[in-house]
Order: C-alpha cells, then sequence, then structure tokens
C-alpha cells in the first residue's frame, strides 16, 4: 500500500496502557486464536459455551515492561491503523449521503488482552470486532501477527481489510440494516444463523466498496487485493472449522465460506457501490 505515515486519529481510543488481565489464560497471548478455535468447535460439538468455563480470572497479569509492551513496530502499526481509519471514515463521510444517510465517525478501540464494551467483555482471543451499542471497533493488534502467522495473510492491506470489514457492520447499523436483521433474528431463530452469514458477507462487500476508492486513488495495487483477497479467505468458517476440528459443518456457518466472503469482498472492489452489496436477494 502507498500511505503516509502520520499522526494517531482523533477516533483511536488507546487503551493499551489499561493493563488488561487474562482471564483463565484466555487473553490473546494465553489461549490464543487456534486455542480459541479449538473451544468454538468443542462448542458446537457439545451445544454448550464452554467459554464460559474460563471466566474465573488468573491471580497474576502477564508480563509487562515499563511502556505495558509497546514496541517501535507496534507504534507503526498504529500509524497505520489511523491511516486507514480515518481514509475509510472520509470515503463514507462522502458515498453514505448518496444512500440518504449521513455518516457518523465510529471509534476505534486498541487494547491489550482483555477491556469492557458496550457489548460485553472484549477479549483478543475473539479477534477484531464491531459493538452497535457504543459503535466501536475492538482491536488487539497483536491479531495482525496471528493473520499473517497462522492464517497465512500477510501484508498491509490484508490487515486494512479487517478493519475495513468491522466499518462494514458500523455503516449496515446507520443504515438501519444490522437492527433489522437482529429483529429477524429473533422472529425467526431458525434462520438465526443464514441471516448472520448475509450480514458478514455484506460487511466483506462494503470493506471492498473502500478498497475500489483506495485502487483509484493508486493507494493499492492488484499484489495489495491479492493480499486482501487472501485475509478474506483465510477467515471463511469452512477453512476455520477445518483448522480446529478436520471437519466441515455449513450448517454452524455464521460468517461464510472462503469461496463466499472473495467473492463479496471482490463484488465491492470491482463495482465501488453500496448497491451491489446487497447479500439479502
Amino acid at each position: 500500500m502507498r500511505w503516509i505515515p502520520g499522526g494517531t486519529s482523533s477516533d483511536i481510543e488507546d487503551r493499551r496502557s489499561d493493563g488488561g488481565v487474562s482471564f483463565g489464560g484466555f487473553g490473546g497471548r494465553g489461549l490464543g486464536i487456534g486455542g480459541t478455535l479449538l473451544l468454538l468447535a468443542l462448542s458446537v460439538i457439545f451445544r454448550q459455551n464452554l467459554f464460559t468455563s474460563l471466566s474465573a480470572p488468573d491471580a497474576s497479569y502477564g508480563d509487562r515492561s515499563a511502556s505495558n509492551g509497546r514496541t517501535a513496530g507496534e507504534e507503526g502499526e498504529v500509524k497505520f491503523v489511523s491511516f486507514v481509519l480515518d481514509d475509510a471514515q472520509a470515503t463514507w463521510e462522502r458515498l453514505l449521503p448518496r444512500e440518504g444517510t449521513q455518516y457518523r465517525h465510529a471509534k476505534l478501540v486498541l487494547f491489550r488482552d482483555i477491556t469492557e464494551s458496550a457489548c460485553g467483555t472484549a477479549q483478543s482471543a475473539t479477534g477484531p470486532f464491531y459493538c452497535p451499542g457504543d459503535e466501536r471497533v475492538y482491536v488487539d493488534l497483536g491479531f495482525f501477527d496471528e493473520l499473517s502467522e497462522r492464517f497465512g495473510a500477510p501484508g498491509e492491506f490484508a490487515q486494512a481489510y479487517v478493519l475495513a470489514h468491522e466499518l462494514g457492520h458500523h455503516v449496515q447499523k446507520l443504515l438501519g440494516i444490522e437492527q433489522n436483521v437482529r429483529r429477524r433474528q429473533a422472529s425467526n431463530p431458525s434462520a438465526r444463523n443464514d441471516l448472520s452469514v448475509r450480514l458478514e458477507l455484506q460487511a466483506d462487500c462494503l470493506a471492498g466498496v473502500w478498497g475500489h476508492s483506495t485502487a483509484q486513488r493508486k493507494i493499492i495495487d492488484e499484489s495489495d487485493v491479492e493480499s486482501g483477497l487472501r485475509a478474506a479467505a483465510a477467515v471463511g468458517d469452512d477453512r476455520m472449522q477445518r483448522m480446529a476440528t478436520g471437519r466441515i459443518h455449513p450448517e454452524s456457518f455464521t460468517h461464510g465460506s472462503s469461496s463466499d466472503r472473495t467473492r463479496w469482498f471482490r463484488r465491492g472492489l470491482d463495482s465501488g457501490q453500496v448497491k451491489s452489496c446487497n447479500t439479502f436477494e
């Protein structure tokens, strides 16, 4: 990606110095993404939320340096996510009024291990997520190492895709889509997973809409696009289930298969239009 490092975005809320406690080794550097996948698979198999068994607090804090583990490399990542956040939100400020809706900025919360959100406790092992209750995206920067090393999706645009996907959920809330889906899920529980998949695939497409804008401005090239597509494929339900258990259970998908995620991300990249992202048809 061709970007110029600047300062820290005014929309970033940095909680990395809050000293998050690791619960039962469930912080991102305790259990890790791999352990999370295993617990997720076992929860599906046994139809029981096994994550609750990790709620007892550990007596000790993880080792922290005087700077709370911050490194020059991590501060470089803060500048990068600041660029992506500001650029994506500026893009949506321009595009969303065409859909009859004014864009309202989301906040990006950087944390380490664990923090609180309006949607409950945020833990790094669960990966980045958007909370509609407080309109914040929650990210532990350590996830990007997992994305590159464990999931085989290196590159800056792979990281940018993750952030743009979460901001896509914010756009869905502003358009009223997220609220409508939640009502439909409540009224028809048997359709909960299918609706969840459609919501996630639409967020992938919306991430692609922003990507289209960056391509027009020569910020990314085809190699960056391939990096983003690898990231979308890396977090497909089928791939994650296969990594965790060696089996695939399509009926339990909540985010979509690798092929579906890359297809919808590519659709947004190619079209650059919100109307092309209707996954509910």
